[in-house]
């Protein structure tokens, strides 16, 4: 991952307070990692974008006084389920990530959570997402990192290593607890590979089994919850379809979930895979 070229952090701007403590998150980042910030408002119609910019200097300002980092400041028209991927997407933009704030499932309403995963799935970098709760430390010292049998979790390593270089991190390994001897193999050759990588990069780490089996979305967020974790590191499907959305799959759970701790959503990318762990390796 190349660093010595200044990165962006991006915050989805609504005017709402959970936009504002998406913006304490991106500052407590930008400043522990020497990022910028960028505030982004997507308009449906371009007769907003006058009334919107006057608006968005205001928390910009506003921000710069609080904070002592002024953002910069962008209005779009579009739809935010495609043009922050869009954005983001441009490599001379310098997005490094985004910071977005949700409300959460409540109910049977799966709305927000599903509304979330799909604007998440639109980009190629990785979404930090925070709910109606600020920051209780400056630092994510304390970061779960589930394993499952997915291929894809070897991607969040790239990240996970990331964040405890600059964080001093303990990452609190949490593996699924599986029976079927095909699934199981997988799960311990993504465990094996990954106990590897951060004994190589001496992180620290410790392990940990879900007490039993099945929902492990679930029992994550349990985990969690119980750790007083800062930050939950996950991996987005590959391929989500409709049906997905609407059904809900378990990144969508783990995003809203009850205990508000933040989750850092990695999407699959092809590119890294060989860049970062070579042909074979995690998950093979």
């Amino acid at each position: 991952m190349d660093t010595t070229e200044r990165k962006k952090i991006l915050v989805t701007w609504d005017f709402t307070p959970i936009a504002e403590n998406a913006l304490e998150y991106a500052v407590r980042l930008a400043k522990t990692v020497d990022n910028d910030i960028v505030l982004l408002h997507i308009i449906k119609k371009q007769k907003e974008e006058e009334e919107a910019i006057q608006k968005l200097s205001v928390d910009a300002a506003k921000a710069h006084e609080k904070y002592g980092l002024k953002p910069e400041i962008i209005v779009l028209e579009g739809t935010i389920f495609t043009t922050i991927g869009e954005y983001t997407a441009i490599e001379e933009n310098n997005i490094h990530m985004v910071c977005m704030g949700t409300h959460g499932i409540r109910g049977m309403q799966k709305l927000t959570g599903s509304w979330a995963l799909k604007v998440i799935a639109s980009s190629k970098v990785p979404f930090i997402v925070v709910q109606d709760e600020p920051p209780k430390k400056d630092k994510f010292s304390d970061i779960v990192f589930p394993i499952n049998f997915k291929q894809e979790n070897k991607e969040k390593l790239v990240w996970a290593i990331y964040l405890t270089k600059y964080f001093d991190s303990t990452i609190h390994i949490f593996k699924e607890n599986i029976t079927d001897k095909y699934y199981l193999k997988k799960v311990n050759l993504n465990l094996s590979f990954a106990l590897k990588y951060f004994k190589k990069k001496n992180i620290k780490y410790e392990i940990h089994t879900a007490e039993k089996t099945g929902h492990f979305a679930e029992q994550t967020v349990e985990f969690a919850e119980k750790m007083n974790a800062d930050l939950t590191l996950i991996m987005t499907s590959k391929d989500l379809g409709m049906s997905d959305y609407i059904m809900g799959p378990s990144e969508q759970y783990i995003i809203a979930n009850s205990a508000r701790v933040p989750v850092m959503c990695v999407n699959p990318r092809t590119d890294l895979r060989v860049v970062e762990y070579g042909a074979g390796g995690f998950g093979a």
